[in-house]
């Protein structure tokens, strides 16, 4: 695998948990096994590694739950947000896509855990195209946006614990 150098950062949904690095690997990938399935609640987990000598937290700090003996699956505890897969023996950690603040710049270039995968898969390209949130409807969309807690995909300054839900 290469180094990439590029600054990359991202993070949760509500913003609790930041990250930020300098390089990347080139291994941005859809791993279909069943672990990650579960653990990323999806049919797939997009996945694209930083070398963990460059990956800094840069605000909170991921909670752990150790998935099998050597790997590590972080999430934010706040909001829930499914972050990464680390292995401990490799040296790397495999963000998800969907958790970069520019998830368009990592397109998979493999399909990995396979003997998961759902029938259906494949199909996905050519299903229907629902539209943009705004095709909903202009007030369901103006409702959506004024009650969003979303964190932006940049970093702040300051963040503000959004509320949840018991």
């Amino acid at each position: 695998m290469n180094r990439i150098d590029k600054e990359v950062s991202g993070g949760c949904q509500c913003g609790a948990v930041r990250y930020h690095t300098t390089q990347m690997l080139d291994n941005s990938h859809l791993c279909h096994c069943r672990m990650c399935q579960k653990a990323s609640g999806s049919i797939f987990a997009g996945l694209v590694a930083a070398p963990d000598d460059t990956l800094v937290w840069t605000r909170g700090k991921p909670a752990i739950w150790r998935s099998s003996e050597h790997v590590e699956r972080g999430f934010c505890a706040n909001c829930g947000t499914p972050l990464f897969y680390h292995d401990v023996n490799n040296g790397r950690t495999n963000l998800m896509i969907g958790s970069l603040d520019n998830p368009g710049d990592f397109p998979p270039g493999a399909n990995t855990g396979t003997e998961g995968k759902v029938a259906w898969f494949e199909t996905i390209t050519a299903i229907e195209d629902g539209g943009a949130t705004e095709t909903a409807g202009e007030e369901w969309a103006a409702a959506i946006k004024a009650s969003s807690h979303q964190h932006p995909d940049h970093d702040t300054g300051d963040w503000h614990a959004s509320p949840r839900q018991a």
